[in-house]
């Protein structure tokens, strides 16, 4: 069936992680309520509690003066019956026809007044129980009634049409553009367990929710990058790792899409970044480890060392100071292996104004970058809380990928026509 009149389909936009590969953005974020069958009002009511003794139908003003006057009609048409079949001047022919109109009239009122009639009988029934249990006597044999909470007390046709309209089905749908879905539908989107192919780009294995991914999964795509982890709303969203086709890796807190709170990234050159990410970029306290063997432990804005922190170079010279877009900037020391340093104030990365290492604001920025990046070292860490989404991502693609082999083979047996999709 085409998907482009009755469904949106799924489109890939550009993620600012790292200069990552597409990204998903669902086209359909709102949630489709679930309309669960209403229960006439008798039913309703029957589901009520009521008090201990107490009546469903308690005959009022309504039910007991309207009884009334139907009593009398029918008294004075039995009366009239007994006149006419007792008159001899009468001959039979008419009063065969007298008799046929009185009672296509009575019949008439009948249908008119059921609700009269019924009420009428009940009132009837109630006086002879109460009087019958004033002599010692009890008609009541029924059985105790019994209240039922939720689909207790629906009926076998009930069940059906709910398991019918309202659970979900598995199934298949093309796209104009090339894509299809495998999995499962409710109210005619996609809900439940499934997986979408992308038309030559690659493919999503997961939970859906309302047309969009929602919940763990995978996602491939055709170079070879790979995604395992938590979405939400169609974007990654939680916790996840990030695998790109160049050996770069992302592991950690994922936002809208974006690499956002703590995070590793590992580059396939052998460098290293453990720390705080913000919108894709590094941003906040980190270590880095670079390939050439320099590390460095402090503060980052915008995907660069910026604030305070000390770097370590793999000669084993080092500096503890100030930082700006990578530059050493403000104040600092520079200590040289053999233990020489070279303090002062230092801009774009060249020390202009040479001070002893005792001045006060040298000695104030030294520490202030050793706090820095101690605290960068301890940085909470996510493990525990990656590999749990990973190990979920991988259980939520297996079921999706069975929910694929039943959608199919319910579209071989032709099984699966609901037209809302």
């Amino acid at each position: 069936m085409d998907g482009n009149k009755t469904q949106a389909k799924l489109t890939r936009t550009q993620s600012s992680l790292l200069r990552s590969p597409p990204t998903i953005r669902s086209s359909i974020h709102s949630m489709s309520s679930v309309n669960d069958i209403t229960p006439d009002e008798e039913d309703i009511e029957e589901q009520k509690p009521h008090k201990p003794g107490s009546s469903r139908f308690t005959p009022g003003r309504s039910g007991s003066s309207r009884f009334f006057p139907f009593l009398g009609i029918a008294i004075l048409s039995l009366y009239s019956l007994f006149l006419f079949f007792h008159r001899d001047d009468i001959p039979t022919s008419e009063n065969l026809l007298l008799v046929l109109i009185f009672f296509a009239v009575l019949l008439f009122f009948a249908g008119k007044n059921k609700v009269l009639i019924h009420r009428s009988f009940s009132f009837v029934k109630q006086l002879c129980d109460e009087y019958l249990g004033r002599l010692g006597f009890s008609r009541n044999h029924s059985k105790p009634v019994q209240w039922f909470i939720g689909e207790s007390n629906l009926t076998k046709k009930e069940r059906k049409y709910r398991k019918d309209n309202i659970t979900t089905k598995e199934g298949v749908v093309f796209y104009s553009n090339g894509d299809f879905y495998e999995g499962e539908f409710h109210k005619g989107r996609r809900n439940g367990s499934g997986v979408y192919n992308y038309f030559v780009s690659g493919k999503y294995e997961g939970d859906w929710i309302d047309g969009g991914y929602d919940g763990f999964g995978i996602e491939r795509w055709a170079k070879g990058s790979r995604y395992r982890g938590q979405y939400r709303q169609g974007l990654r969203h939680g916790y996840g790792v990030y695998k790109f086709y160049t050996g770069d890796s992302y592991a950690g807190e994922w936002c809208n899409g974006q690499s956002h709170g703590v995070g590793m990234q590992t580059c396939s050159d052998g460098s290293c970044y453990v720390g705080e990410f913000k919108c894709g970029v590094k941003h906040g306290l980190g270590c880095y480890h670079f390939r050439n063997g320099d590390g460095y432990a402090g503060e980052y804005f915008g995907d660069k060392i910026h604030g305070f922190g000390v770097y370590h170079f793999a000669n084993g010279h080092y500096y503890k100071g100030s930082w700006h877009e990578g530059r050493k900037q403000g104040y600092g020391m520079y200590t040289i292996q053999n233990s020489d340093a070279r303090c002062g104030e230092w801009d774009c990365g060249n020390l202009t104004t040479p001070l002893p290492p005792l001045t006060d604001k040298v000695l104030r920025a030294v520490q202030a970058a050793r706090k820095t990046a101690e605290n960068a070292i301890h940085l909470r860490r996510v493990d525990e809380q990656v590999n749990k989404a990973v190990v979920a991502a991988n259980k939520a693609a297996t079921a999706a990928r069975v929910t694929a082999v039943k959608a199919v083979q319910n579209r071989m047996d032709g099984k699966f026509c609901d037209t809302n999709i």
